[in-house]
């Protein structure tokens, strides 16, 4: 049933005038999104060292500006939501280069520890505009209920991210340094990503109501933000990031705890990245038989099953190979999950909102996660207790989950405003 304030006939004409243009859409915020990931979040392994030999300053210095950055970035994303909600991905998206742009800028002339952490602030605002969860928005503002299949196709590029970029990065910073490199980088935003983000349709989709919710209003951010279901759901995404970020950062020393020599443990983890694409392809192959909330449940299911699996096998290669291939598969399609459940849950009209808060403490704890495990592995903690603390976390995040999707078979009808 369409929107009561939008009569039939303008419905009509809004797609005959204005028909969605999903593949140049996806292919636009797809580069983006390569290069903003690449540059924004991968680039930082590589460069880290080089930054503090260059400036003389200390390790947690260097690390800690960049987990200021995410904080930075979790403070901003309601602001951020919000703005795409009203004035659709274009005009905030490209608002974003501008800003990633100028704090790339700032980073390569960055001497002191002033101007160090002032830099990686504008790096965090410029990721809030930038990354998926803006990019998410901008598809839902132009797609609505048709967001989905956009936005797993979204994900593909950003998978390939650190692929593109790792080595680039270490070509750069080898030939060049860092501060040239991050001044390219900045480059690229306005003289690619910039024009790119401009060129994005302006247009928003009608708002149309899903079959199964026609009785339902949406939520507003006021309404999500006082239903039990969201902090739920907030809280169940942020275990999981937790995860995510501890193993971007340590996976290789963990598993390395194990007995593995480091040449079979980056092998074995390569194997991620690759499973990452695959797990996106398989959803958008096979995703339109499967309810975003169901497969939702499979992989926060499967993540417990596969830390299980290398807490007790995990001398053994083939088992540390099935972890990182399901481990992989279940990330991967689990970003998508993250980026289509909220509308299931609490509609289209004010996503951008209410995704943005939802993604605040997912930020907190991708900050959290590398320097929580860093200090038990700073107090001599084996990989079997690193894998224990993983799979608390992994089981929270799946019992938040259920209960989230539980609470939206009892959530009473928001009452409609605006």
């Amino acid at each position: 049933m369409a929107d009561p304030g939008l009569p039939a006939h303008r419905l009509r004409a809004a797609f005959m005038d204005h028909p969605p243009r999903s593949p140049q859409t996806i292919a636009m915020l797809g580069v983006t999104q390569l290069v903003s990931w690449g540059s924004l979040y991968y680039a930082f392994a590589i460069l880290s060292q080089s930054i503090a030999r260059d400036t003389g300053m200390r390790p947690e210095i260097v690390f800690g500006a960049y987990s200021w950055a995410l904080l930075a970035c979790g403070l901003a994303a309601p602001v951020v939501g919000r703005l795409i909600d009203r004035h659709g991905g274009r005009p905030v998206l490209a608002g974003g280069s501008v800003v990633t742009a100028a704090g790339f800028f700032l980073l390569a002339h960055a001497s002191g520890v002033f101007l160090y952490f002032l830099a990686w602030t504008v790096l965090g605002l410029g990721m809030a505009a930038v990354l998926y969860d803006a990019a998410f928005a901008a598809l839902n503002y132009r797609f609505g209920l048709d967001a989905r299949r956009a936005i797993a196709s979204l994900t593909l590029f950003g998978g390939f991210a650190s692929t593109v970029f790792w080595p680039l990065t270490l070509k750069l910073d080898t030939a060049l340094g860092w501060r040239d490199t991050y001044f390219i980088y900045g480059l690229v935003q306005l003289l690619l990503c910039l024009p790119l983000h401009l060129m994005l349709d302006r247009h928003q989709a009608p708002r149309v109501a899903p079959a199964a919710s026609r009785t339902r209003a949406d939520f507003t951010l006021r309404q999500a933000l006082h239903h039990p279901m969201f902090w739920m759901l907030a809280l169940a995404l942020a275990a999981n990031q937790f995860i995510f970020s501890a193993l971007s950062v340590h996976l290789i020393g963990i598993l390395q705890g194990f007995g593995h020599s480091v040449t079979s443990v980056v092998i074995m983890s390569s194997l991620i990245g690759p499973m990452l694409v695959a797990g996106r392809l398989l959803e958008m192959t096979f995703g339109h038989r499967v309810g975003a909330d169901t497969l939702g449940k499979l992989c926060f299911a499967t993540l417990p099953a596969a830390m299980l699996l290398v807490m007790f096998l995990g001398r053994h290669q083939l088992a540390m190979a099935l972890f990182c291939a399901v481990y992989g598969l279940a990330t991967g399609i689990l970003t998508i999950v993250r980026g289509t459940v909220p509308q299931l849950l609490f509609g289209t009209r004010n996503y951008g909102a209410i995704a943005g808060a939802l993604a605040t403490p997912s930020l907190l704890t991708k900050a959290a996660g590398p320097l929580a495990v860093a200090a038990m592995m700073g107090a001599q903690a084996g990989p079997a207790p690193l894998f224990g603390m993983l799979l608390a976390f992994s089981l929270v995040s799946l019992v938040l989950y259920l209960l989230a999707l539980r609470g939206q078979a009892a959530a009473p009808a928001p009452v409609a405003t605006g």
